[in-house]
């Protein structure tokens, strides 16, 4: 596996949004900057794996031709969904014990869109600059 630029913007980004979900919500906790860049770094693997599995099983949905084939890809894809909020809520007591809390389920999912929300944004800006810069 390769590092590429756009991991470490990744990380930058949901870093960002963890420090502001630090800022904003009580119920979220880090006892450090170190270990609120471990939990990014977390984040950023887990959601990888989470997006890989999710991909794999809407191709499965997709190339289903028959019924309960369909059933099947629905009703796993129901289960990644809200399955990867708890395994992001477990991974983190775990791996950091009670130094960094991310609240409960719903804060989890919060952190989570907000956190896929600004990778979208910033994998949009770098799209964007990359072209000004070859050119310039």
């Amino acid at each position: 596996m390769r590092l590429r630029a756009t991991d470490l913007a990744d990380v930058l980004a949901y870093l960002v949004v963890l420090g502001l979900f630090i800022q904003l919500f009580p119920e979220v906790i880090s006892e450090s900057f170190v270990l609120a860049l471990l939990t990014a770094i977390l984040l950023k693997v887990v959601l990888e794996i989470v997006l890989a599995v999710k991909k794999a099983v809407v191709g499965r949905l997709r190339s289903a031709t028959s019924l309960a084939g369909r059933v099947v890809g629905v009703v796993t894809l129901l289960l990644v969904l809200p399955g990867s909020k708890f395994l992001v809520l477990e991974l983190t007591a775990v791996v950091f014990g009670g130094a960094v809390r991310l609240g409960g389920f719903f804060v989890v999912t919060a952190l989570i869109v907000t956190v896929m929300l600004a990778r979208g944004g910033v994998r949009l800006l770098l799209e964007r600059t990359e072209p000004e810069e070859r050119a310039g």
